[in-house]
């Protein structure tokens, strides 16, 4: 990832349009800001914010670069999650191959900071979409690759390909569907065929590989995911015996991929079974919450639980909220709701308590937040409790692709409180 991409993130000038940055930072930049190394709690930020911990987010980075190493899979983590170049540069340098987009426009953020290589996990059948991609693939060290699942999404994108004219052919990857009731891919060994076959006869399409995705198999479990993914290989197999991948050349690799961020252990076991093909394989896993974990849902779900021997994730979300209101010895209410928390799976955890008069931080015991309203969040408290109006709450979240996009630059934050960087977001 070009570096001026980045340089030129941090002449961004603060202002108004980021929310809980310190209103006397007005007119710097984000450089100048970052260099300053304000404290979260005393350097004038407002609440509620939201912090990333750097030390968990480097944790994080390389944990997932030694898993991906230890069992020999690429690795294109998905960005959806954090839309953040400065993020993807620090993926890139813990060995990432590339960056997977779910839409067009996030390979639009993606391309507009240098990012060469992009894994578009959908089907793209946007005319106007297709023209920017056809642009973008006169540029030779530029490798896009996305998915194919049905006969009529390949005559639309080699329509609209020949029509605009793309230097080259698109290369695409059969994406098989995780079962009846799942989300999208072709459903059957039949299906998938079908469209190998309408690819082949398409001259602005080139079949490179298969993907899909195991988090949506219905029901699932250790088995029924991994039978999936056997049938995922079986798929790539049986394409490879009849020669649909005869467009490669001998020294270009067969893309086989998978893995969310639920079952990569399950992806990492089978995918060690791929059986030797006509070409090497790219191995390519696609997790993305990992980045900043959550203390909820992947918490939960994380496959670290399962093979803890690999390691641990650590949760690098903290959102501190003011409390603004005490109206009763049971109830509270913080300056931050909707508008500021992920909400969608599960509500923001009151873990931490820091003094408004002191500076103490205590753990947050008693205290539990019960619900969201859009600007505040309403919290229980027991008697155990010590809480008062002025006090700062810190909350751990649940779902980090909910939690990214509520806010456009990020404090990174050393456990110290210090301030190092700014994480800029693009959704």
């Amino acid at each position: 990832m070009p570096g001026d991409q980045l340089h030129r993130l941090r002449q961004e000038r603060v202002d108004h349009r980021f929310k809980a940055l310190p209103p006397d930072a007005d007119g710097l930049t984000v450089g100048e800001l970052a260099a300053e190394r304000r404290d979260l709690f005393t350097g004038g930020f407002t609440t509620p914010v939201l912090a990333l911990s750097a030390e968990s987010v480097e944790h994080n980075l390389t944990l997932l670069q030694t898993y991906s190493e230890r069992h020999g899979l690429s690795f294109a983590p998905h960005g959806k999650t954090s839309m953040s170049p400065q993020l993807f540069a620090r993926q890139l340098e813990h060995g990432a191959w590339g960056i997977t987009a779910a839409v067009p426009h996030q390979a639009r953020v993606y391309r507009a900071h240098g990012i060469r290589r992009i894994f578009l996990a959908n089907e793209v059948v946007d005319p106007a979409a297709l023209r920017w991609i056809a642009g973008e693939l006169a540029d030779p060290e530029f490798r896009f690759l996305c998915y194919a699942d049905s006969v009529r999404g390949v005559e639309l994108m080699n329509e609209a390909l020949t029509a605009a004219g793309a230097p080259r052919p698109l290369d695409v990857v059969i994406e098989l569907g995780a079962g009846e009731g799942a989300r999208t891919g072709a459903r059957t060994e039949a299906e998938c065929a079908a469209v190998a076959d309408a690819v082949a006869a398409a001259p602005a399409l080139r079949l490179v590989g298969v993907a899909g995705y195991e988090g949506e198999v219905p029901r699932a479990d250790g088995g029924r995911v991994r039978a999936w993914l056997r049938l995922l290989i079986a798929v790539a197999g049986e394409f490879d015996r009849a020669g649909r991948f005869s467009a490669l050349a001998e020294s270009e690799e067969i893309v086989i991929s998978a893995g969310g961020s639920a079952w990569f252990d399950a992806v990492a076991d089978v995918f060690a079974e791929i059986p030797e093909l006509s070409r090497p394989v790219l191995k390519l896993l696609r997790s993305g919450a990992y980045v900043s974990h959550d203390d909820g849902h992947y918490r939960h779900l994380t496959p670290f639980n399962r093979v803890p021997e690999e390691g641990a994730l650590q949760p690098a979300f903290r959102l501190w909220a003011q409390v603004v209101s005490r109206p009763s010895a049971e109830q509270a209410f913080v300056n931050a709701g909707k508008r500021d928390a992920a909400y969608d799976l599960d509500l923001p955890e009151a873990q931490v308590v820091r003094d408004g008069r002191t500076g103490e931080i205590r753990p947050a015991t008693g205290i539990t937040v019960s619900a969201l309203s859009d600007q505040h969040g309403w919290v229980r408290t027991g008697p155990e409790a010590d809480l008062e109006v002025g006090d700062w709450i810190g909350m751990g979240l649940s779902h980090p692709c909910t939690a990214f996009d509520k806010w456009q630059l990020i404090p990174l934050v050393e456990a110290d409180g210090t301030v190092t960087d700014y994480i800029r977001t693009f959704f």
